[in-house]
């Protein structure tokens, strides 16, 4: 069997996130994960929060490596990935209670955002959360010199990369009945962003 993805990142936040997630999931219920990356995430959530469905969902390139993680975990509760490509205007049937993505939004291009947020709409059930996890803007400005120097590489590795503004996140997300609950400072100048569908 080949090597399991690995992403340094996962270990790093992973605890912090979690402490998040066990305060704002419901006790019981489905969560959908877009763009699970290495499946890594996945993996130490499902474990540690048996009660919930964790779903995982990526492009279909990153299948495979998910689910090694998958396979070595043995979880009931964590399902294997969907293809989902938020571009692609295909979601899944299924509604969700909660709806999570880490590190996504700022390798997106701003359709792409646009569309997940569109998408995360359609699947959560009313009062249903979407967790949103990384770094952001806010009116224009960095919040901190680090994220700064990151913005300016992702958009030199490519243009439609980027930190997003959460000003600009609230009013698309305001068109599609989601408003901003909470935003919550997380360890690395990150944050988790929780938008509850009205």
């Amino acid at each position: 069997m080949s090597k399991k993805p690995y992403a340094e990142a996962c270990v790093k936040n992973g605890p912090a996130i979690l402490e998040v997630l066990r305060q704002k999931l419901p006790g019981h219920g489905r969560v959908l994960e877009i763009a699970s990356g290495t499946g890594q995430h996945a993996v130490f959530f499902a474990e540690a929060l048996p009660d919930i469905e964790w779903q995982t969902s990526d492009l279909k390139e990153k299948h495979h490596g998910i689910q090694q993680w998958l396979d070595e975990a043995g979880l009931e509760n964590v399902l294997p990935p969907l293809s989902l490509d938020v571009m692609a205007d295909v979601w899944p049937e299924q509604s969700y209670d909660a709806v999570f993505s880490a590190n996504s939004a700022h390798i997106m291009p701003v359709e792409a955002v646009e569309k997940m947020f569109r998408g995360v709409a359609k699947v959560l059930v009313p009062d249903g959360l979407f967790l949103l996890y990384g770094p952001f803007m806010y009116g224009g400005e960095h919040s901190s010199d680090s994220n700064f120097l990151f913005d300016c590489w992702l958009k030199s590795n490519g243009p439609q990369r980027g930190l997003r503004d959460v000003d600009w996140l609230r009013e698309l997300a305001a068109k599609l009945s989601l408003t901003l609950q909470e935003d919550i400072e997380m360890p690395a100048n990150n944050r988790i962003l929780v938008w509850r569908l009205e």
